[in-house]
């Protein structure tokens, strides 16, 4: 699983997070680098769909949060993966 966007929806799940804190993170839970340009990039389209916003800052890294409808979008986004693999598992098994 590599999508950007899902990475960053699924980082910012359990809590407010600047970039770095995002790039970290996802590294963590997902073996995957992104990128400053590609982080960024992504927070953008995220933030223009309004899946995640801004939240104010005591210093000069900007942390964002999921909003309710980045969350309504992940939660299906993450069911349609759970139909995905348990179709290729299923079908593994037939062979």
């Amino acid at each position: 699983m590599n999508d950007p966007n899902l990475l960053i929806l699924t980082s910012l799940a359990d809590g407010d997070k600047h970039g770095y804190a995002m790039m970290e993170d996802i590294q963590v839970f997902s073996g995957v680098s992104l990128g400053p340009g590609t982080l960024y990039g992504a927070i953008t389209r995220l933030e223009e769909r309004g899946w995640i916003r801004p939240t104010k800052s005591t210093d000069r890294r900007q942390p964002y949060t999921l909003t309710a409808a980045g969350k309504r979008h992940l939660s299906e986004q993450l069911e349609s993966l759970n139909r995905f693999v348990a179709q290729g598992r299923l079908r593994l098994e037939q062979t």
